[in-house]
């Protein structure tokens, strides 16, 4: 299965428009844990993912649990501080964000994970972006989803209701406050998919 952008979309090119971070809206979680989502919000989103699944230098990672060595299910490429990023409108989304949250973060956006989930067999378990400043101090992480539309579940650490977004094609969401060592999230396996890339936007000392 691959993706197929809707026909009805609006061709925009990357000297168009700039992602404005206007029309967030936000969620209040528990203990001091909160999500912005924005839908649509990232100009040239065809353009971007066509960009990312070509010239991103995709990588499989292993990974030890219990007593074996697994395959991690995605692929995923992380740009540094620094580092160029592989598509115009990927620098003018960190720089937007970087601007409206500054004052509420205190700092900008400096790295860029990215990750590849080829299907529905591809996912996230369970976590918190917590090595780094995230164990101790509020953070932000910014995600930008492109390509088929997956759920981003969170819950709350020791239990708790739990809640999820669909992420669908250039649509931002933002968990911000305590939700790092707070809450958990994660993006399930589910029966049919087609190719989705996330790209994290983080400060700097956050995984």
């Amino acid at each position: 299965m691959d993706f197929q952008s809707t026909l009805f979309a609006a061709e925009v090119t990357t000297g168009d428009a700039s992602p404005r971070c206007d029309g967030l809206v936000r969620t209040t979680l528990s203990d001091g844990a909160w999500i912005d989502v924005a839908r649509g919000w990232l100009p040239a989103a065809d353009d971007v993912f066509d960009t990312l699944r070509s010239v991103v230098p995709w990588r499989a990672e292993r990974r030890q649990m219990y007593e074996r060595m697994v395959d991690v299910p995605r692929l995923v490429h992380t740009y540094l501080a620094g580092d160029e990023l592989p598509h115009p409108m990927l620098v003018a989304a960190r720089e937007s964000l970087s601007e409206h949250y500054l004052p509420e973060l205190g700092e900008r956006f400096r790295t860029a994970g990215c990750c590849f989930y080829r299907d529905g067999n591809d996912s996230v378990a369970w976590h918190g972006d917590k090595i780094g400043k995230g164990r101790s101090a509020d953070t932000m992480v910014a995600i930008v989803s492109l390509g088929d539309p997956r759920r981003l579940a969170l819950r709350p650490v020791g239990g708790g209701a739990s809640i999820s977004v669909e992420m669908g094609h250039g649509d931002l969401v933002v968990m911000g406050g305590s939700c790092q060592r707070t809450w958990e999230h994660a993006v399930p396996k589910v029966a049919h998919a087609g190719p989705r890339m996330s790209v994290q936007f983080r400060p700097l000392n956050v995984f």
